[in-house]
């Protein structure tokens, strides 16, 4: 192993600005009251979390055209910038059965005036990227969806969108279920597929690591898929951790360690540069406490990587031995020989 020494800030450190509220779910609505309740308190809260860069902002929660024009000011007041705004396209009666797939015609239209108006949002900000993630896009039903003119539908909303504001990022987040039992867009896979029909320089791919896991992936192939071999479509990251078979939103660190470390490691190999933002929901913890053992999991993982012999793990990565990989991540992890 190399000296020790501190790891160089290859990326901005973001969190979904949800992870400083009060976290709600479908037991107890109000939230379990450990976070903030105003969105200038969740800010607040953010500004104390040590090494977060940004925030992410969902439009409608936390921006709309009444506060468009303060939000730059409330951030940098507070050392933070936008990580990426995310079109609401799954709270609301009206996209109950999808947005810019949906069978109706009408709701299409309104699902496309939705992502441009946040897309708007994102120029008005310094063209900061934008999620699409069509939780709602999908079907619960065998008997229930028309598969291809759904395809069409998704690949025509979103080349209209991006053809929209060009200079905007616009970044497809996929997912294999919730709140549909199956979403359309449900693997890195399928999203390349998708990015690929549309055919834009500005769309690219959101990776979810828990989306991934919860999907049956492993998120450090997913990224492969997504960025390697010159594609170079992954566009940003978000950062969880769950057990496997349900998108948990944990603690960074908390469950799959070794497969966190890999993820980075690929992260540096594919050389991405953008953000690693948190989707973390500490429903009954401290979201600052929360936010802050996720970073700390993840800069201690990025020293494993600096200290370590980078021809050694492209090594046992090239002899495919499995005893050897795991006493490598282990050697990695806990020292010893």
């Amino acid at each position: 192993m190399k000296e020790k020494k501190v790891s160089e800030k290859r990326y901005k450190l973001g969190a979904c600005l949800p992870v400083f509220g009060s976290c709600a779910d479908r037991y107890c609505l109000s939230g379990y009251g450990r976070g903030a309740k105003t969105l200038e308190g969740m800010l607040d809260m953010a500004a104390k979390c040590p090494g977060l860069d940004g925030v992410e902002l969902v439009g409608n929660w936390h921006i709309n055209d009444k506060n468009i024009s303060k939000m730059p000011k409330e951030l940098t007041d507070r050392g933070l910038e936008a990580s990426m705004l995310t079109a609401d396209l799954w709270t609301q009666e009206k996209w109950a059965k999808g947005s810019l797939a949906a069978p109706d015609a009408k709701t299409r239209t309104m699902a496309l005036e939705e992502c441009k108006k946040v897309i708007s949002w994102a120029e008005a900000m310094g063209n900061v990227a934008v999620d699409l993630w069509f939780g709602q896009d999908g079907y619960d039903y065998p008997l229930q969806a028309d598969y291809e003119s759904s395809w069409t539908w998704l690949v025509d909303g979103i080349k209209l969108s991006a053809e929209y504001k060009p200079t905007v990022p616009v970044c497809i987040e996929y997912k294999l279920k919730e709140p549909r039992t199956h979403i359309f867009i449900n693997s890195a896979a399928k999203t390349l597929l998708l990015i690929d029909a549309v055919n834009m320089e500005n769309v690219g791919a959101l990776l979810d690591t828990g989306h991934a896991m919860a999907a049956g992936e492993n998120p450090a192939e997913a990224a492969a898929l997504l960025q390697g071999n010159g594609r170079k479509r992954l566009f940003y990251v978000h950062v969880n951790d769950n057990y496997g078979f349900w998108d948990d939103d944990m603690i960074v660190g908390s469950i799959r360690i070794v497969e966190l470390l890999e993820f980075l490691y690929w992260l540096r190999r594919l050389d991405y540069t953008g953000w690693l933002t948190l989707d973390v929901f500490p429903y009954r913890e401290d979201g600052l406490a929360a936010a802050q053992e996720s970073f700390n999991w993840i800069s201690d993982l990025l020293n494993v990587l600096d200290q370590a012999s980078q021809e050694e793990i492209e090594r046992v990565i090239k002899a495919s031995d499995g005893v050897e990989s795991v006493r490598l991540a282990r050697r990695l992890l806990v020292g010893g020989k």
